[in-house]
């Protein structure tokens, strides 16, 4: 028998597989406006009525690094969580609603059962966040990744009535709520990977500091919130005037991107507690302190600036939603930076 494709490394029967494995999955994360199913060379989604003004909003992103940590720990079940916190808290940031995501899993061996998991997390991310995983693409790639590795994308869909579009009307005097993040969700895992397992030698299973109560792989697996329910609720409730989801360049430089100019935002980092993880880091690898605050989100995932007046209801609406969020800074006059009180 000459050459095939299975000798090359790609798999197509464990492709179809992987199809039959999904199914079911994938057809519980769906919504009215879903046409057709899973199957076909393109996903539909009906939009308008035709007494609106929508506006379609897409984002796009990855897991980074952190799938290298899931595929060593052999848990697969939540990185593609992360994926769609990491792509419909972009979208939410716009005031927009999530509608659908679409996903791309890269992986160097096809194993069914593994990428199964992973789209399985994926469609619980659509889940929670309240949006269809409409489709995908599996591909293999071998000679380009090893056998056990993968890579996770996605691409999602948002729409926004046109005079709801965010920022608008940031003002100094607004306040800045924080919503907490309980780990890195997806941003940093570089330098947590050369400190925490390169250059500290410590294995996914060891504690994740002495005494621990969990294992190093528990709190680097830590699921992303997907914000944007609670985000969409608050959104209904008070007047939001922007919305900063704190990816790579932490608060420093993600704040700034949602700041007109002439205003500065104040943040006070004793206002909220920072999660031990951070503290190892820094302390195992001699990061200091601004590398950190550029780096990671050091415990908060998501800001939203609010008139000041409606801070105190904009926290009960968050708590309401089951987000334990914290008045962390305001808006001043300014030059579109971040002014830090009392140092990191």
């Amino acid at each position: 028998m000459g050459e095939t494709y299975a000798a090359a490394g790609v798999d197509i029967d464990a492709g179809e597989e992987l199809v039959r494995r999904i199914r079911s999955s994938v057809t519980a994360a769906t919504r009215p406006e879903v046409v057709g199913g899973i199957g076909g060379f393109a996903g539909l989604f009906a939009l308008g009525d035709g007494r609106r003004d929508p506006l379609l909003v897409a984002s796009t992103d990855g897991v980074g690094t952190k799938a290298l940590v899931a595929a060593e720990a052999g848990r697969l079940d939540t990185i593609g969580i992360d994926l769609v916190a990491m792509c419909v808290d972009d979208l939410v940031c716009t005031g927009a609603e999530p509608l659908f995501l679409l996903d791309y899993v890269a992986v160097g061996r096809l194993d069914p059962e593994a990428v199964a998991t992973v789209v399985g997390g994926v469609a619980e991310g659509c889940r929670q966040a309240g949006c269809a995983l409409l489709g995908g693409e599996t591909a293999e790639h071998p000679g380009v990744l090893d056998p056990e590795h993968f890579d996770l994308a996605g691409f999602a869909v948002g729409v926004v009535e046109r005079d709801g579009v965010l920022p608008a009307g940031v003002a100094p005097g607004d306040r800045l709520v924080g919503l907490p993040s309980p780990g890195l969700r997806c941003n940093g895992y570089s330098l947590a990977r050369r400190v925490l397992l390169e250059v500290t030698g410590l294995d996914l299973d060891d504690p994740a500091w002495p005494d621990a109560p969990r294992t190093l792989g528990d709190e680097l697996l830590e699921p992303s919130v997907v914000y944007a329910p609670a985000v969409r609720r608050l959104l209904g409730a008070v007047d939001v005037r922007a919305l900063a989801h704190i990816t790579g360049g932490g608060l420093v430089g993600n704040l700034p991107r949602v700041l007109p100019d002439g205003v500065d935002a104040v943040v006070d980092p004793r206002t909220w507690e920072r999660p031990r993880i951070f503290g190892e880091i820094s302390r195992l690898g001699e990061v200091d302190d601004e590398e950190m605050a550029r780096v990671f989100n050091l415990g908060i995932g998501m800001v939203a600036v609010v008139a000041a007046a409606e801070e105190g209801t904009a926290l009960a609406e968050l708590a309401a939603a089951g987000v334990r969020a914290v008045t962390i800074g305001e808006v001043v006059p300014g030059e579109g930076r971040v002014q830090v009180a009392g140092g990191w």
